[in-house]
């Protein structure tokens, strides 16, 4: 069998150029994405933040609400305070996974980590492929991770639900859905566009391509507090650059002053 040659660094420019076009229009005319749902005042800003992945692919440029970071690993994540940019990238925005991390030698898998003594989830990991995505029609959620005490919220003249019961490894990608050990309390904010922009973008690629990713989803926990303070994700994969991130998404919400010892809120003032 003759051997498959690379494609150049343009081709593959074009097609994560492609892949993320293609992207933009399934988020802009779904109104509702892996069961998450979204108003139609806030599509606007959703076009703008996933128009800002693109660019930040294909012209080396921050998408838009990211910062940097020099912190590295779970214990000094959890000790950064959001001070306006929502996603930081962790290592300038290089995945660390190590060569036997990005083996195949046990083909297309998810793992999900067990609950710690406090019940909360510890982190999900995975090799991706369109053989493990979903093909059933999903069912509603029911369960509650710690630090679910949701409650709604106004802001900007607006009433939403503050909390989301956020899956570590997104539905679309593996089907796991009322999994307590891929569940967490997440803010809408971080729920969506926050990791759903990272999520549809691998989503997108393993619909179009044959590829694995290699993905791994860390909730931040503070000490004993119930509610993480934020995700850290990154994802490769294998055969082309298309898919690339190492980044830190703060678990807060605009119009929100949380207790993260509990996970209850209370209205921010005005």
């Amino acid at each position: 069998m003759s051997k498959k040659r690379r494609p150049g660094r343009r081709n593959q420019q074009s097609s994560i150029i492609g892949y993320l076009v293609i992207f933009i229009v399934v988020v802009v005319g779904a109104l509702a994405v892996d069961g998450r749902h979204y108003s139609t005042s806030n599509k606007g800003s959703l076009l703008e933040e996933a128009s800002s992945v693109v660019r930040s692919v294909t012209q080396g440029a921050n998408p838009a609400n990211t910062g940097t970071t020099t912190a590295k690993g779970t214990q000094q994540l959890a000790k950064l305070n959001y001070s306006g940019k929502q996603t930081v990238l962790v290592n300038e925005n290089q995945p660390t996974f190590t060569k036997a991390q990005l083996s195949m030698s046990h083909g297309a898998w998810a793992h999900y980590g067990d609950l710690d003594s406090l019940n909360r989830v510890t982190g999900a990991s995975a090799m991706l492929n369109r053989s493990l995505m979903p093909t059933a029609k999903r069912e509603p959620l029911y369960v509650n991770p710690t630090g679910w005490h949701n409650r709604k919220i106004r802001y900007k003249g607006e009433t939403t639900w503050l909390y989301n019961r956020s899956h570590l490894l997104g539905y679309q990608l593996t089907g796991q859905n009322n999994n307590l050990k891929n569940l967490m309390t997440g803010t809408q904010s971080l729920n969506s566009p926050g990791m759903e922009i990272y999520e549809n973008k691998i989503a997108s690629y393993l619909r179009e391509t044959t590829d694995n990713v290699r993905y791994e989803v860390t909730p931040v926990f503070r000490g004993t507090e119930l509610l993480a303070r934020g995700v850290h994700m990154q994802a490769e994969s294998l055969r082309t650059r298309s898919i690339r991130f190492n980044i830190y998404i703060f678990n807060i919400q605009p119009g929100a002053n949380i207790d993260y010892q509990t996970g209850r809120a209370k209205q921010a003032a005005s």
